[in-house]
């Protein structure tokens, strides 16, 4: 629908979970497509025939991110569209976190999609370019035991809006908030599959969201069909969570 074709995509964690599932989506869509982690995927990992690229990569760390836009630079000459999307963090108690591991959630959530969109501007502003930010729906309500989690996707979203007055006309900066996703890790989050069922149940449409619904937005966010939208943050959720009184109420009259 949205014509990405022949864009130089650059997907931070795109070997796993949502992140994988955007690289399928855009080089099915005939982009040209580059996934970076920090451990080598499976061998069966991307669809055979397909043209994704994996490059080692701690995104966290400035010499690494700078080694691998400059490598895509050079294979490619420009970088059309880049999707921070590596992020994610462990429960924590906040009153017995430890600073470091505190830093760490942040690290990872916020300052990297910062410093991958700072080594990556000048390659975007060249392109007219566009940065998607993977948020969460954690970031615009509470998060208990992922609080430090749920702050760093705030800020990200915070971020989102400043660059995108900063760096325009020459760059779109734009986020995602995702909502309760079904990847591999799914039956570990969210109790197994009677977890699950559960917890679809009470979703506005009776279903987790999935990869590919995230997918989906970022092919409309990086296409020319965006030109207009930048500073916005979409939510691709599925209506939202209902709040927990209502079940409380409904238990209560049982």
């Amino acid at each position: 629908m949205f014509s990405i074709r022949d864009k130089v995509i650059l997907i931070t964690g795109g070997s796993k979970g949502i992140g994988l599932g955007i690289a399928k989506a855009f080089s099915k869509a005939g982009a040209r497509v580059h996934v970076c982690g920090r451990n080598e995927p499976a061998p069966d990992t991307f669809p055979e025939g397909s043209n994704i690229r994996f490059a080692n990569c701690d995104v966290r760390d400035p010499e690494s991110a700078q080694t691998l836009i400059t490598e895509i630079r050079e294979i490619e000459g420009r970088i059309d569209v880049l999707i921070n999307n590596a992020g994610g963090g462990p429960p924590a108690d906040a009153a017995t976190a430890s600073p470091r591991f505190t830093e760490s959630i942040i690290r990872l959530n916020l300052l990297a999609p910062l410093l991958m969109s700072q080594i990556a501007y000048d390659a975007l502003k060249e392109s007219n370019g566009a940065i998607i930010n993977i948020a969460s729906v954690s970031a615009i309500r509470s998060s208990p035991g992922t609080m430090a989690y749920g702050a760093a996707k705030a800020g990200l979203l915070n971020a989102t809006i400043s660059l995108a007055q900063e760096w325009g006309p020459h760059i779109r900066v734009n986020a995602i908030i995702a909502g309760l996703i079904k990847t591999e890790a799914a039956n570990e989050h969210y109790g197994g599959p009677e977890g699950i069922e559960k917890l679809e149940a009470r979703l506005p449409g009776r279903r987790m969201g999935t990869p590919e619904d995230i997918a989906k937005a970022c092919l409309y966010l990086a296409s020319d069909d965006a030109a207009y939208v930048s500073g916005a943050s979409l939510e691709v959720y599925g209506g939202g969570e209902p709040p927990s009184f209502l079940t409380f109420i409904a238990e209560a009259q049982q």
